[in-house]
Order: structure tokens, then sequence, then C-alpha cells
């Protein structure tokens, strides 16, 4: 294990945006087993799919016998992040940063927990280290080693400083401070040598290297992970620009699994790399299969796969996989109500309509908002692109029968390929 260059593994697979002195980092973690973190803040009650990448990253050296510890920026979160930000961010109170960093522990926790040892992650709340700490002292302490001068020439600092509007708060501007301050403890009380991040925190690592540097005399390392974009420009973890979150009651399983089934051709490879396991070779293997088109959507069925089970666990992903096969494989026959129920959780849109209710296919189609008018509901249902349950239904006056009343409750009505809607009978 010690004889494997992580380094070069991870930049195979692009998980490397930037590294600090990457030669040395290499022979430290080929000489002996390290400890090394990431800090997440509370701003949410749940992760997205950006914070995933990191996390994943730390995975990779959790594999490899290294010790990862989690921080949770209790305290900086209610500072707030202005890196890369245009105004300040809307404040949060305590009591939201408390219930948000329960959550986050919790679904941390779930992705990293060591699966070979069975050991509980190491979480931190650094809300733990700042709570007592005094003004003077910090500033004595910390703040002589940072120069003002090399704060205001960061891109985004200039940016802000030259908007009049909205500026920066002397608030904002010590959150570099904080965050270095972080890497400043857990090196110090942890032996942390490494820290892990996004691109977007690069300016805020090297400042807590530096510290530490000054400080503790060490010599520490900072790794970014790259900020992905989707082919057509759009953030990557973003759904119709809705984030999409590692919380199934946000982003329920079947909709997680579903974001990633719709992945792109051109960037399953990358994201094959990026967020399994899989050897790099059984991935080219996989693309050169599909290129063939031996098996078409191969590498999206994996990737669904793999990262809701990741995120969601087996039993979730069975189900997501069931109502998939369902909705695009016509098997509504096999549909269960727990299916059904799973659906109306976050799958797909849904209404309630009263079992009295004297109403047709074409004011279905306008109630549903799968279509504008009656005009435009009648061109669709006489094209053939409206289904009941899977089945084909040509006649706009059709009224839904108890037949199509799936457990009494539920009918799935769709449109074209891809555009469901579930109406819940009552």
């Amino acid at each position: 294990m010690k004889n494997i260059n992580l380094i070069k593994k991870l930049k195979k697979r692009g998980l490397i945006k930037n590294i600090t002195n990457e030669k040395q980092l290499i022979k430290k973690i080929k000489n002996k087993n390290i400890k090394l973190y990431c800090g997440f803040d509370p701003t949410a009650e749940s992760l997205h799919l950006g914070h995933l990448i990191p996390i994943i990253c730390l995975k990779h050296f959790q594999k490899y016998g290294h010790t990862p510890i989690i921080i949770i920026g209790g305290a900086t979160s209610l500072i707030g992040d202005p890196t890369l930000k245009k105004k300040e961010r809307k404040k949060i109170s305590k009591k939201q940063t408390n219930q948000y960093t329960k959550k986050l522990k919790i679904q941390i926790n779930k992705i990293l927990k060591n699966e070979i040892n069975n050991k509980n992650l190491n979480i931190i709340n650094n809300y733990t280290w700042f709570k007592n700490k005094k003004i003077i002292n910090f500033l004595i302490k910390v703040g002589k080693h940072f120069s003002i001068n090399n704060m205001i020439n960061k891109d985004f600092i200039k940016k802000r400083i030259k908007n009049i509007k909205h500026g920066i708060s002397f608030t904002e501007f010590s959150y570099n401070l904080l965050q270095s301050y972080d890497f400043y403890k857990l090196n110090k009380k942890h032996n942390v040598i490494l820290q892990i991040g996004g691109a977007d925190q690069w300016g805020n690592m090297i400042s807590g290297i530096e510290l530490i540097k000054k400080i503790n005399k060490k010599k520490t390392f900072a790794l970014t992970v790259p900020l992905l974009t989707k082919s057509n420009g759009e953030k990557f973890g973003k759904s119709k620009k809705q984030n999409i979150w590692l919380d199934e009651k946000k982003t329920s399983p079947y909709k997680f699994y579903q974001f990633w089934m719709n992945i792109n051709d051109k960037e399953i490879y990358n994201l094959l790399k990026i967020f399994t396991f899989m050897k790099i070779s059984k991935i080219k293997l996989l693309i050169k299969k599909k290129n063939k088109n031996e098996k078409k959507n191969m590498g999206q069925l994996i990737l669904a796969k793999k990262i809701t089970t990741m995120i969601h666990g087996k039993q979730n992903t069975k189900t997501a996989e069931n109502i998939t096969k369902i909705l695009f494989h016509k098997k509504i026959k096999n549909i269960t109500e727990k299916d059904l129920k799973e659906l109306k959780k976050g799958g797909i849109p849904y209404i309630k309509i009263k079992n009295n209710e004297n109403i047709n296919l074409t004011k279905i189609l306008i109630k549903t908002k799968l279509s504008k008018s009656k005009t435009q509901a009648r061109k669709i249902i006489i094209s053939n692109a409206i289904m009941i349950n899977n089945k084909k239904q040509k006649n706009t006056e059709h009224k839904i029968n108890e037949s199509e009343k799936l457990f009494n409750q539920y009918t799935i009505i769709k449109k074209g390929k891809k555009k469901h809607f579930m109406i819940i009978w009552q």
C-alpha cells in the first residue's frame, strides 16, 4: 500500500486541480500514513453533489490507510465565506448552524465511516475552539501573521472592494484568518499535515500553510479538487438550476438516481473516474463497448448505481432501479405500492384529484401542466404522445376508469419519452 503513488492515481482520475510541494507530499505519504482534513460550513441542512468530490478524494486516502478528519464550521459558518461571492452571505443563526451540523455529521459519517475496522470518523466542530477565544489574544497570536497587502490583492477581494453597493465587511474579511487557524489547530493537536478542499479555497488553504510554518515551524500541504461543469457550461451538481442534495428528503433517491442516468455520454468517462472506484482500465473497456453500441447506457447505469448506493444505500438504490424500469421499460404491472409512495415523495410531480370529479384526459393534461391549452392537449393526445400507466391513449375525451387506478389510488401519465406525472385519487 505504501509503495502506491496515490497522488499520481488521483491525478489520473481527475481528482486534483492544484497541489503544493507535490514531490515532498508524495514522499510523505509513501513513507507513512498521514492525517488529512476537509472542512464543510453548515450553511444548509444537507451537502450537495459539489461537496461529494472532496469527500471521495478523502475516501481514496482512507482506502490506503490514511486518516481523514472532518471539520464542521460551526464558527466559520456564522462569519460566512466571501470567496467568489458578489455580496455578503445571508447570516444564519447559531440555532440553525447547530441543527445543520447534526445533519451534516450523520451524512458525512455515513459516507466515510471506515468499513475495514468499523471506526467512527473523527468529526470536529470548529466552534469548540473559537467559542471562548479572546479577540485580543487571537489578533496578537494569529492576526499579526497576515498581511493586509496580500489579502486585498486577491481577485475576489478586489472586486468586492470596488463594488460600491455591497463592498466587503470586516467580518467577511476575517474569514481567511479563521480557516487558517483551523488548519493550525489540527496540525498542532492532531498532527494533520494535508488539507483538501475545492479549487475556490486555494487562497485560504495557502494562508493556513503559511500560518503553520510561522507558528508551528512545520511543513504542511494543500490539495484542491476541481470545480466541475457540465458540457453545456452549467455548474455540475445542479438539475434545472436546482442543487442535487445528498439528503433524501431534499432530493429523493429516485431523483438522485435519475440525475446520473441522464448524464451526457461525453461526460461519462470523466465522471466514472471521479465518482467511482472502478479501475481506469475497466472504465476504458466499458466506454469502448459503449462506443460500439454493445452496451448503450451501461456507463450511466453503473454510475447511477454506484453513487446512489454510496449515498442512499442498497435498498433505496434498488427501489430507484425498480421505478426506473417501471416508468421507462413498460413494466407497470410489476409496480408495488411502496414504489408509488417513493415516487410521491419526490420522484415525479403529482396532483390530487377527487374520485367523483368528472374530468377527461384533455383537462387532466392542463391540470398537470403537461399542456397549456385544450387545443394543444388534444393535439398531443391525437399524436399518440400520451400514455396512461404505460398504455397509449388517443381518445381526447377518455376518463380514467377504476382499472387505471393502481392500488385504487394512483395513475401515471406519461408525455413523450421522459415527462411523467402522477395522479393521486381521493
